[in-house]
């Protein structure tokens, strides 16, 4: 490192960068003392690191401030436009004229798009609701997320017309992005801010917009231009290639991904493919070699050549969407042929840290971007543990042993942040990848731009050579998802600590640089199979002299490789275990929205799912227009990617408390991508497809599915155990298994005792279920006090009151939890789990005031987002994620 400053230097600008992300004020300042002191003491021990340590220092701070500066500097103008409050402005009608600051992106019902405000004029007073008779508008500069509802099939078409750079005038309300509503959620707004947004600006209907063409040229216009080049590119590859070919090619060329079969996408993310679709250094690395290759063709001299290629990646980069990815591959890509045009800076770590500080100075939140950082250190991976990997593949072929060191690098490069994003990976990735990216990278890649090209010269000639592309895409398909037919190889982890990560990679070189030292020095100098012979380990550093040097036994190298390869398997050991509890259970409830999820973890490790949340869908068969290419559906964007994020590796039970929407549509996605080893539910049909395609899902996948009725009783471990309440048992006597369009009536409902604490799961029962419940439970008690016997087997006993928490039935409805019901369990707490402003009025007063009565605290997660309690024996302990009521 000290003959490479410019590596010190951005290592040591991204330390700091993300220091002053993680923290701020005194602790940030206490941090800094640290690590200057850490810094000094290697410069004070070897004179010779003075200078890197120096450089390391003044980088740490000025990135440091740097970050802290521009962080300052990302805030809302909005609310001193307007001289109000922020808290007080959230659903504020306000008029505003601006211009369109992004593509317009129109899927279904809705149109997304950024706009940067110019003028605001508030609509309506906040307090009277009066409108006001005159008032002047106001000027800011303001970026916001602007969210169109459309009403018709015209208005979708109106929409698709707007343009970056267009001005516009708005007619709308303005909100705050919500926040992750759940430990380990997606931030909407912590997105939305690396992107200077601070606001969603919500329109109905088109007519309350007004679109006009700009009138003066700005830098918008360029990207304008692009935007009509990418989407007639789009187009003309829509006309050469078939569905669902034609918009994986869109990915694939130009970097459009909203085309993209979702389904196709889902099997190649398990994969680990999704690398294929995003634009990045294997384009960029085609495109060049293409277009120096025709120059060449041309008799165009090496020299000019360099340059013109070298001016046409950023055309490439605008035109592929200019991602992060795309955006370092083309800044490595001009210094690079730079660098080959003038002899310089041949070094490719040196390039790489020159890509990655332009972009973070430019825009310090790339650093926070997983396709910048994915890129990055797959790229530096690359560079670094190849060529130790190379020696420990020489029994391949040479050109085999080549593709497979580059695939299996990147493969265990990006490991840890695949598992720390995305929480899974697939032990056929290496395979797949082996496979798949030189075909495509080689054939498909090549194929697909020259069907583009010749499609815009002659159709006829593009569609032939489009046929071959489809003819590899379609062996790409099956193979994929062939892969994807062995669910057993894909792994779930839970998100690494920032300390594992640097841990993983510090143990990997050290294995691999040893590993192949070793394998070096035994090749070239010594006779194989001497236990005597020595071996001389080198460390980095100036060209004829090293940091280190020391002699081994060979013996003892094998040990020490043995060792290190040891070290290494605990780690993935470690991190892959489930998550210990040390003997307490935990209960989540989850913010589903207007829906129940609930994960229970047991002292003995055994995960139990109660409902899975879902989307209810209200349209009527001629509002197909209003579908979306990819629609929110709660299970596959909100679920399961908190279970995987947790760890959940397996789900030893699945209850679905009843058939509707939102409790039992998100079970589909978890069966889909989780492993489940038995189903419960209330042994009836709910009549809807969705949930016939639910049941068929854990037939297919050979889960064993059970009835549950009255008096059945379920012992997880020795700390749990579930007794069920509900459905009554005379409703389940039927041989098959029976249609019922009211679930609500026959949900499960259990109570669960854990650590002694005891927890009551009602679904969405109503009164009359509480009351049916109530009087089988005392008929029978009455019945063996009369008899003055125990109650025969099989009959229901109802357990004791008093439970320490109660699940409060269907949201909080005032058709469920009766004083009775209430007075009887003498709960100590409550959770309601509602969405946020339902269109319900959940939960209704009436239930509150009886909660109230009760005097049983109040949780509810459309208010305080995820409720999590830990129970250990004789004490639970609650946290929330979010603290709006308490």
């Amino acid at each position: 490192m000290r003959g490479r400053p410019l590596i010190v230097w951005t290592i040591a600008w991204m330390v700091g960068s993300s220091i002053a992300y993680e923290c701020s004020g005194l602790r940030l300042l206490m941090i800094w003392s640290g690590m200057t002191l850490l810094l000094a003491i290697p410069a004070l021990l070897h004179r010779n690191l003075l200078r890197s340590m120096l450089i390391a220092w003044v980088a740490l701070t000025l990135s440091g401030i740097y970050w802290e500066w521009s962080d300052a500097r990302n805030v809302t103008v909005l609310p001193e436009a307007v001289a109000m409050d922020i808290a007080d402005m959230g659903g504020m009608l306000l008029q505003s004229e601006g211009v369109i600051a992004s593509s317009v992106d129109v899927d279904g019902d809705r149109a997304d798009l950024q706009v940067e405000l110019k003028k605001v004029m508030i609509q309506m007073n906040a307090d009277t609701g009066d409108t006001p008779s005159s008032m002047e508008p106001l000027p800011l500069h303001e970026q916001v997320m602007v969210q169109v509802k459309l009403q018709s099939k015209d208005q979708q078409r109106a929409a698709g017309s707007w343009q970056r750079g267009d001005r516009i005038k708005l007619n709308g309300t303005v909100e705050i992005p919500s926040t992750a509503r759940n430990f380990g959620g997606f931030d909407y707004a912590a997105y939305l801010r690396t992107q200077h947004i601070h606001w969603l600006y919500k329109v109905k209907g088109i007519q309350n917009v007004q679109t006009s063409p700009p009138s003066h040229w700005s830098t918008l216009t360029i990207f304008r231009w692009n935007d009509r080049v990418r989407s007639g590119l789009g187009s003309k590859i829509a006309e050469i290639f078939q569905e669902p070919h034609a918009g994986y090619m869109k990915g694939l060329l130009i970097g459009m991904q909203d085309d993209i079969d979702p389904e196709t996408y889902t099997q190649f993310s398990q994969l680990g493919l999704t690398h294929i679709l995003a634009i990045s250094g294997m384009h960029v690395a085609v495109y060049v070699a293409s277009l120096l290759f025709l120059l060449s063709l041309f008799k165009v001299s090496k020299e000019r050549s360099l340059l013109i290629v070298m001016i046409m990646i950023p055309v490439y980069v605008l035109i592929s969407g200019v991602s992060p990815s795309v955006v370092r591959a083309g800044i490595m890509g001009m210094i690079g042929l730079f660098a080959a045009r003038k002899g310089w800076l041949k070094d490719g770590m040196n390039i790489l840290a020159a890509a990655a500080l332009l972009m973070m100075l430019w825009n310090p939140y790339y650093m926070l971007s997983v396709s910048f950082q994915l890129s990055f250190l797959v790229t530096a991976g690359l560079m670094l543990y190849v060529p130790l990997v190379t020696p420990l593949l020489r029994f391949l072929p040479k050109r085999f042993a080549a593709a497979a060191g580059v695939t299996l690098v990147a493969q265990v490069v990006s490991f840890p942040l695949t598992i720390y994003y995305f929480n899974q990976f697939s032990l056929l990735s290496f395979a797949a990848n082996f496979v798949l990216v030189p075909l495509i990278t080689f054939l498909t890649l090549p194929l697909g731009a020259a069907a583009l090209l010749l499609g815009w010269i002659w159709l006829p000639a593009g569609r032939s050579v489009g046929w071959i592309a489809e003819m590899l895409n379609d062996g790409t398909f099956w193979l994929v998802r062939w892969m994807n037919g062995y669910p057993q190889f894909v792994t779930i982890w839970r998100s690494p600590s920032i300390i594992w990560i640097l841990a993983y990679f510090a143990v990997l070189y050290l294995l691999l640089y040893v590993a192949s030292r070793y394998l070096i020095v035994q090749k070239s100098r010594l006779p194989a199979g001497d236990a005597n012979d020595t071996v001389e380990l080198e460390g980095v550093g100036s060209p004829g002299r090293a940091v280190y040097s020391m002699s081994l036994p060979s013996y003892k190298i094998s040990s020490l490789i043995f060792t290190i390869m040891l070290v290494f398997i605990f780690l993935i050991y470690w991190e892959y275990r489930p998550l210990s509890l040390h003997g307490a259970g935990l209960v989540q409830f989850l913010d589903v929205g207007q829906g129940d999820s609930i994960l229970i973890t047991t002292p003995g490790g055994r995960n139990i799912l109660v409902d899975g949340g879902g989307t209810v869908n209200f349209r009527k068969p001629q509002d197909t227009w209003k579908e979306r290419k990819n629609p929110f559906e709660v299970g596959a964007k909100v679920v399961v990617p908190l279970l995987k994020q947790r760890g959940i590796h397996h789900l030893d039970a699945v209850i679905i408390t009843h058939g509707d929407q939102d409790h039992a549509g998100g079970i589909q996605a978890v069966l889909d991508q989780i492993p489940v080893k038995a189903l419960l539910f209330n042994g009836t049909l709910a009549g809807t497809s969705s949930f016939d395609k639910l049941m068929d899902t854990a037939l297919h996948r050979k889960i064993p599915v059970y009835a549950v009725h009255q008096g059945m009783q379920l012992k997880m471990d020795d700390h749990t155990d579930l007794s069920f309440l509900s459905p009554l048992l005379e409703e389940m006597e039927q041989d098959e298994v029976p249609v019922e369009k009211n679930q609500n009536h026959i949900s499960v409902a259990f109570l669960l005792t854990m650590n002694d604490g005891r927890f009551l799961f009602t679904g969405d029962m109503d009164k009359a279920a509480e009351e049916d419940i109530l009087s089988v439970g005392m008929k029978n008690a009455q019945a063996a006090l009369t008899s003055q016997s125990s109650m025969p087997a099989g009959a229901f006993s109802m357990p004791e009151g008093s439970v320490d928490v109660i699940k409060i039935a269907h949201h909080g409805s005032k058709s469920s939890s009766s004083e009775d019901w209430l007075h009887y369990w003498r709960p100590r707490a409550a959770v309601i789990s509602a969405g946020v402003n339902n269109l319900y009025g959940h939960p209704h007063a009436d239930v509150v005031e009886r909660i109230a009565a009760e005097k049983a605290q109040l949780f509810r997660t459309d208010l305080s987002g995820e409720v999590q309690m830990i129970v250990q024996r004789g004490k639970i302990q609650t946290r929330f994620k979010l603290d709006l009521i308490h």
